[in-house]
């Protein structure tokens, strides 16, 4: 059977895609002729050679408009007959943030994209594939659906399939229910699935039923037993089978093949823009999650249930990937990094002969060994999950970590040379102005340490504990805005359709964002001309300051109190823990404490404080550009409740 896989506009164009990368590895397996098509390049290959669009304006529809819904609206006047009117759009553009110029490039973008997915499904057409199948994520969809209509007008016969986030759930079935045109829609992990659907169509001896119309239909022989398949029998009725109560087990999961998409990439205009990585996966699910699920995260959708390769084969993965596309970049896809790996993986990835390049995302209780685990292993950079800095925030949003553990996070990850990746959330019910007021008065003592990437009200995701548990505080629902402009459906479909919601703002009013948002900014912009590091030496620790809100630049520590008292202060501690362990006890602690705050050099929350210098062997790491990530990208992965901007 012959198969053709795209993954569309806005999919990030430096990586390739893990799902169809698995995808192919199966099908390919079971004898079918796969191929893989980056249509998320081809795109770029043809706006740049009628536009002067650049890879900022692909970032601003793949990644920060992801909360608006730019990049799929853009392809919104393909999926029917009924044309959009820009204005009321606009409108939503503007309150959510967007600038002039975004606003008017996203109006020009969908006057010319109909020219793209024309060409696009003609050429598909003309290859006669029985299958075309897509990978929906983040802002694909729209996209995705414009090209299966136009391949399903010019040849009925082929089957469309769709899969991948965006049809998880309640969402694969209104999708598959509402489009007509897409025959099948695979929910859930498609290791097993999709072999089997391909498996049941090539069994088919018969003709398609309906293949003047493009109902794609097949008889239901093998159609029914496929956990989470999206189908129509005979009479056209839109079928969903329950999807699979058991995840699929690690030793199942597949590993990805990836041929041709440097070759691709290689060819494109996109590779003066970005520099490839390869995408990898350890483990699926959030060990985290399975004992508490962050209130406002609806990542994993069906399936929270951690599953971890075996240390060997993951690192025989990574390493196999390096040799074959001789490339050492890579991004690992992992919810939560297995702990099990320390010890394992990353203590084997930092003695072999591979230079390799990571990003994992970790729990900002890390240790300090951990944070240098990570960096012998080659991890560049991590993502945290700090979001935000007050502890009662934090037990809101159910973390299971304070505000000085994240901050210390943040210093050892710096002192071991690691680049952290977070943004600020806000907006959880029951937090306080109090929460961030008090953040906020010492964030010039933190200018120093890795900022985030950006400030966010936090919109409330399907499968996340906001969305199914409205005693939480989030008790109304609706789709988000966006999602009536781009499919013209009645709302009870789009409330299945949608992954995004809106409800009544909760948690800190507009004029403490607004604080939150210009305290953060100031953050950033003195970032890299700002230090506070520490040297010890065998009778003193030496402290060096350089901070716009701070005059002094040398501090010395001399005394065995203070010297015991700045050790102890490497973890978060109470004062009263601090004066029953310090000589002198309270009398001494507490001048110290009183001076060293003023000082700029803790931080302070829920009665605990620790200290901020970072040591001093990593002072020199190169600042400027290297958070260029987004929150909301990490390639395959979900974004979290954020809007950038």
């Amino acid at each position: 059977m012959k198969v053709v896989l795209l993954h569309m506009p806005w999919g990030s164009i430096d990586v390739p895609s893990l799902a169809l990368g698995i995808l192919r590895a199966t099908a390919s397996r079971a004898g079918h002729d796969v191929q893989v098509r980056y249509a998320n390049i081809d795109f770029v290959d043809w706006v740049t050679g009628v536009t002067d669009f650049t890879l900022a304006d692909y970032r601003y529809f793949s990644e920060s408009s992801y909360f608006l819904g730019a990049g799929d609206w853009v392809f919104s006047g393909l999926l029917d007959d009924e044309d959009r009117p820009f204005d009321p759009y606009a409108r939503l553009l503007t309150e959510g943030g967007s600038t002039d110029a975004e606003i008017a490039l996203t109006r020009a973008m969908h006057r010319l994209v109909p020219g793209f997915i024309r060409e696009l499904a003609a050429e598909l057409a003309a290859a006669a594939p029985d299958v075309v199948g897509f990978t929906t994520t983040f802002q694909q969809n729209a996209a995705s659906l414009a090209v299966a209509r136009l391949v399903k007008q010019a040849r009925p016969g082929t089957r469309i399939v769709f899969g991948g986030a965006n049809c998880d759930g309640p969402q694969g079935a209104a999708l598959h229910r509402n489009f007509r045109y897409v025959d099948f829609v695979v929910r859930g992990e498609g290791e097993v699935a999709f072999p089997r659907l391909l498996a049941a169509l090539n069994a088919v001896t018969d003709t398609v039923t309906g293949a003047a119309d493009g109902s794609g239909r097949v008889g239901s022989s093998g159609l029914a037993d496929i956990s989470g398949l999206c189908w129509r029998d005979a009479d056209g009725v839109a079928r969903a089978n329950p999807m699979s109560s058991r995840p699929l087990p690690p030793g199942d999961i597949v590993a990805p093949d990836y041929t041709g998409y440097l070759d691709r990439l290689d060819a494109s205009a996109a590779a003066d823009w970005v520099a490839p990585r390869l995408v990898v996966e350890g483990s699926r699910g959030c060990w985290w999650g399975e004992k508490h699920h962050c209130t406002f995260c609806g990542l994993n959708g069906s399936f929270m249930q951690f599953r971890s390769k075996s240390p060997t084969r993951f690192l025989d993965e990574v390493l196999d990937l390096a040799r074959r596309h001789q490339l050492l970049d890579f991004i690992v896809v992992d919810n939560i990094l297995d702990m099990a790996y320390f010890d394992s993986v990353l203590q084997r990835l930092a003695e072999s002969e591979y230079d390799v390049r990571l990003h994992f995302e970790v729990k900002a209780n890390l240790r300090r060994r951990h944070f240098q685990q990570l960096n012998d292993s080659g991890a560049v950079q991590v993502q945290p999950g700090v979001e935000n800095l007050s502890s009662h925030v934090l037990r809101l949003m159910d973390k299971g970590v304070t505000g000085c553990q994240n901050v210390r996070a943040l210093r050892d990850a710096q002192s071991a040379g690691v680049t952290a990746s977070w943004n600020y959330l806000y907006g959880f019910p029951g937090e306080t102005a109090q929460d961030y007021t008090g953040v906020i008065d010492q964030l010039p003592a933190l200018h120093h340490l890795e900022p985030p990437m950006g400030a966010a009200r936090i919109a409330i995701e399907r499968f996340s504990p906001y969305f199914d548990r409205p005693e939480l505080g989030f008790t109304t629902l609706r789709p988000a805005p966006q999602y009536a402009e781009i499919y013209r459906l009645p709302e009870a479909e789009l409330a299945d359709l949608a992954y995004i919601f809106t409800s009544v703002p909760q948690g800190i009013d507009r004029t403490r964002a607004d604080k939150l948002d210009a305290a953060l900014a100031t953050w950033q912009a003195r970032y890299p001309v700002s230090r506070l590091t520490y040297q010890e030496l065998p009778d003193r620790i030496v402290l060096v300051s350089q901070r716009a809100a701070y005059d002094w630049t040398v501090l010395e520590l001399t005394t065995a109190p203070e010297i015991a008292l700045f050790r102890l202060l490497d973890q978060p501690r109470t004062a009263a823990t601090l004066a029953a362990k310090v000589p002198g006890g309270a009398a001494v602690v507490v001048p110290l404490l009183d001076r060293w705050s003023a000082l700029g050099i803790l931080f302070h929350d829920d009665g605990y404080q620790v200290h901020l210098a970072v040591e001093s062997d990593n002072q020199v790491l190169a600042r400027t550009d290297h958070r260029r990530t987004t929150a909301a990208r990490h390639s395959e992965e979900e974004p979290h409740a954020v809007v950038v901007g």
